[in-house]
């Protein structure tokens, strides 16, 4: 398996990926899957903004993507980054997700972020709490009940990770 940059050749499988986990799961609570065109647009904003969309490649096949970005436009969240990760339903627990969350880790040291959040959809994803928890990532707060749906509340639980220096020291 490689993990690189995505490019928009990789849309489709993207698009399709993502489009599962609408459909089936609250990891995400869009309700409708965008378009390959509107995947496109999302892609380009955050690699325009020089943050990393990255998909996993295994054998020619895209079995995960996963990308990061500025958790908010406000100046002062600047060193702030929020991942999201998506993986094929087929390839789930076969170290695809942690590939790619390692990867985004790097991405964003490296690019001067100091803080990573990850923002996961239903308190009961224990796949991406276990994985997020591997890499170092703490639970810092629950939101009971925020998400309605397929018929039932959905909470949101926020995990952080340090990245570099953290807030032990102030950035240049």
């Amino acid at each position: 398996m490689i993990i690189r940059d995505a490019t928009p050749a990789d849309l489709d499988a993207i698009t399709a990926i993502y489009a599962h986990h609408v459909l089936t799961g609250t990891g995400t609570f869009e309700e409708t899957p965008p378009d390959a065109a509107e995947i496109g647009q999302r892609m380009a904003k955050v690699q325009d903004a020089g943050c990393a969309w990255l998909v996993a490649e295994n054998e020619g096949w895209i079995v995960g993507y996963g990308y990061y970005a500025q958790i908010r436009d406000r100046s002062a969240y600047r060193f702030t980054a929020e991942d999201s990760i998506y993986v094929r339903d087929d390839v789930r627990g076969m170290g695809v997700g942690k590939a790619l969350v390692q990867a985004l880790i790097e991405h964003a040291t490296a690019r001067g972020f100091r803080q990573m959040i990850a923002v996961i959809g239903d308190s009961e994803n224990v796949g991406s709490i276990g994985l997020h928890s591997s890499l170092g990532f703490r639970q810092v707060g629950t939101m009971k009940a925020v998400g309605l749906k397929f018929g039932q509340w959905v909470d949101v639980v926020t995990m952080q990770r340090p990245l570099g220096e953290g807030e032990r020291t102030l950035p240049d």
